[in-house]
């Protein structure tokens, strides 16, 4: 590949990455609810979004493991995990196209706490129009998505109604 395709290729994988944020229906073509899932846990158990509506604010965040941004997202997470909890805020974390065992060994390695969940088909990220990774989505306890960001959304967190 000459140097001037290999820099515009570079140049446009590293912009889709850069952390920003979006309004809902920018991001997400529209829609206001957020997309119903299940998916499996690093524990084999099956999560559904529908388990927390109505009950508690959501916020997923999508990553892989060889995006830097995510790990530098996910430890910062990993360490805001007990206050996020303590106002009543379930994380989900969805790891997005990679197997069961890769994700495992490196949530291991770096002892995350966090409730992860596998997307490997790419089904759910598929149905969130990601905008490369990490990306958040804050939802409302009835359900709405409020915001998607490249990074921790801070403002929408602080925002959320919690029962």
């Amino acid at each position: 590949m000459r140097k001037p395709l290999r820099f515009i290729f570079l140049a446009l994988f590293f912009v889709s990455f850069c952390p920003g944020s979006y309004a809902a229906e920018d991001i997400n073509n529209g829609f206001k609810a957020a997309p119903g899932f299940q998916l499996k846990g690093l524990d084999d158990k099956v999560v559904a979004l529908s388990d927390y509506l109505g009950k508690k604010p959501v916020v997923l965040v999508f990553w892989t493991t060889w995006c830097p941004y995510c790990r530098q997202q996910l430890k910062q997470l990993n360490e805001r995990l007990p206050e996020l909890t303590k106002k009543g805020i379930q994380i989900l974390a969805i790891d997005v196209g990679e197997p069961k065992n890769k994700v495992a060994d490196f949530a291991k390695s770096r002892s995350l706490n966090l409730q992860i969940l596998l997307d490997e088909e790419n089904t759910v990220s598929n149905t969130y129009d990601l905008m490369g990774v990490p990306t958040y989505f804050v939802i409302d306890i009835s359900g709405k998505v409020v915001m998607a960001a490249n990074q921790f959304p801070e403002g929408a967190i602080n925002k959320l109604t919690v029962k």
